[in-house]
């Protein structure tokens, strides 16, 4: 344990700046305890605070950036991919996509207090086409926030922190074992919570040729798009009926009675579909699929689009 408090000591600014850089690419690395430990060991010069702060920044513009290009390049697809390589594959899309149509760039600036939003937020500016400069002002100023805000813990509770270290340095071994422990619980539980999701979304999907040729039946089953709202001026499935996926279930009741309901997102494993699927079967709908694939699917497929101005 002894080695670890000397590392930190020593090279306490390159390892935050590692640490900050991986979490900010997408892997489960805890940075943010880095940066008030790092914080509070520097507590005692003021130069070195601000060092630990400067580091964590950099480390966040480079990654930031990366994503930002990437998702110029790339569009969407980047998008269900980071979601679902992410230890948190809910419906991150969906959500993200609701709350920068919300707040657009300046959400940047407490993405990296939102779980599972910072990364994909970077990724959305390039896709929707923020501009560089725009996108490095508020990216900048949220990452400094963000680091600040652990390094003035670090530095309020310094004792704290250091009788911490001081404990688990006093128990060498031991102490260095609780720390493996403490991070090994830790992907433990976000692989746990990821597996009982993946475990929750299994349900019979329908194909999106199969959906094409239930809309000639009579009647025709209700296709339900839990997009974001803003999702759908890019067109949306002839005849789908737009729906907040949180609605209240008294709502959801509210819906007309038909023998084949249909929902699609733009979600990795359809998560926004199949959970609105699952409370209306709850509610009394006798057959509720998710469209495999999305929205994604129906497009690859050549199938055609009803534009915004036809809703």
């Amino acid at each position: 344990m002894q080695f670890l408090v000397e590392l930190v000591q020593r090279y306490g600014v390159g390892l935050v700046f590692v640490v900050v850089l991986i979490e900010q690419i997408g892997l489960p690395v805890p940075s943010y305890p880095v940066i008030i430990v790092t914080a509070a060991l520097a507590a005692h010069g003021g130069a070195g605070v601000a060092r630990v702060i400067a580091s964590a920044v950099l480390a966040c513009l480079l990654a930031d950036v990366g994503w930002y290009r990437v998702g110029a390049r790339f569009g969407r697809r980047v998008l269900t991919l980071m979601c679902r390589i992410s230890l948190s594959p809910d419906s991150c899309v969906r959500q993200t996509e609701s709350i920068y149509e919300q707040w657009g760039a300046p959400s940047l600036l407490v993405a990296k207090f939102i779980p599972g939003f910072a990364t994909v937020a970077t990724a959305m500016a390039g896709v929707v086409g923020v501009g560089l400069l725009g996108f490095a002002f508020f990216d900048l100023a949220g990452a400094a926030l963000w680091a600040g805000v652990a390094a003035a813990l670090g530095w309020v509770f310094r004792d704290a922190v250091g009788d911490v270290l001081a404990v688990l340095e006093s128990a060498g071994r031991l102490g260095l074992a609780a720390v493996a422990l403490a991070f090994a619980l830790y992907l433990l539980v976000k692989f746990v919570q990821r597996q009982r999701l993946i475990r929750q979304l299994r349900m019979a999907r329908v194909s999106a040729h199969e959906l094409h040729a239930m809309l000639g039946d009579d009647p025709p089953p209700l296709v339900i798009d839990v997009r974001s709202a803003g999702s759908r001026e890019g067109g949306f499935i002839p005849g789908s009926r737009w729906v907040e996926p949180h609605m209240p279930d008294e709502q959801l009741l509210g819906l007309p009675e038909v023998d084949e309901v249909v929902i699609y997102c733009a979600c990795p494993n359809e998560a926004s579909a199949a959970a609105l699927a699952r409370r209306l079967m709850k509610a009394g709908f006798r057959r509720v699929r998710p469209l495999r694939g999305g929205i994604d699917a129906w497009v690859a497929s050549g199938l055609p689009l009803e534009s915004p101005a036809a809703d």
